[in-house]
């Protein structure tokens, strides 16, 4: 029987099978670990995402329409500010070169007119403005000492980024009051909140002097709840476990 079983283990097809079991076995590993990867993404980033916050509000903006006293386009508007921290349990020293927000995409009622917008620059109290320069495809915020939203400057130790996602013309209000409360625009316009939805998602791109590079996609619906009634409502997610983040470059 030992002869046999000798026989067997030296035999060529023995040798086959055994080789088949280990690289099936590694293939098993690796796919497990690849798989983990991708649900799980980096799980010790030199940099983390701790908050994401959003203000939803309404506008008019007078059109120049002649016959009543007010005449406006009623935009409903949505700031996001996303919060970049440092992750205190990362060792090593790295330094953020520049946040790159792209690849937005946008899904809604009055998706023609759905517009990114950068904050403005030029006026001093004023974090964003409904300006045709300041509409944008993507945005990059440069690492810099301390951050500056306006000139899109970040800490390069972390710090705040933010861009508004704005339903530009939902509808049209005209009005002879002596008065008008342009966060009371939609209620009076008797907009309903369904046609405001928006499912806006957008990548987040984390780069690193060090040449890292880490990359996620961040998926938002549009806007805040009774943003109708309330005029402006806000939120903040710190859960943001969903959102992962993959490295691009080593």
């Amino acid at each position: 029987m030992l002869n046999n079983l000798k026989n067997i283990t030296q035999s060529k097809s023995f040798h086959i099978c055994v080789i088949i079991i280990i690289i099936t076995i590694i293939v098993f590993i690796v796919g497990m670990l690849v798989l983990k990867y991708n649900v799980e993404g980096e799980t010790n980033m030199p940099f983390e995402l701790s908050k994401i916050a959003i203000i939803s509000s309404q506008e008019g903006i007078e059109n120049g329409e002649e016959g009543t006293k007010w005449s406006f386009d009623v935009n409903q508007s949505n700031d996001i500010y996303i919060y970049i921290n440092k992750n205190n349990k990362y060792d090593k020293l790295e330094v953020i070169k520049e946040i790159v927000i792209d690849n937005f995409k946008i899904e809604g009622n009055n998706n023609e007119n759905i517009k990114i917008y950068k904050p403005e620059k030029n006026e001093e109290n004023v974090i964003f403005k409904y300006s045709d320069e300041n509409i944008v495809q993507s945005l990059e915020y440069k690492g810099d000492i301390k951050d500056n939203i306006k000139d899109l400057k970040i800490s390069n130790q972390g710090g705040i980024i933010a861009f508004r996602c704005s339903n530009n013309c939902v509808t049209k209000y005209k009005s002879d009051e002596e008065e008008i409360k342009h966060n009371e625009l939609l209620k009076k316009a008797n907009i309903e909140e369904e046609i405001l939805k928006i499912k806006l998602s957008f990548d987040i791109n984390i780069c690193l002097e060090s040449g890292k590079k880490y990359n996620a996609t961040i998926n938002l619906d549009l806007p805040v709840e009774n943003v109708i009634e309330e005029g402006t409502s806000k939120i903040e997610f710190t859960d943001l476990s969903n959102v992962v983040f993959k490295r691009i470059n080593n």
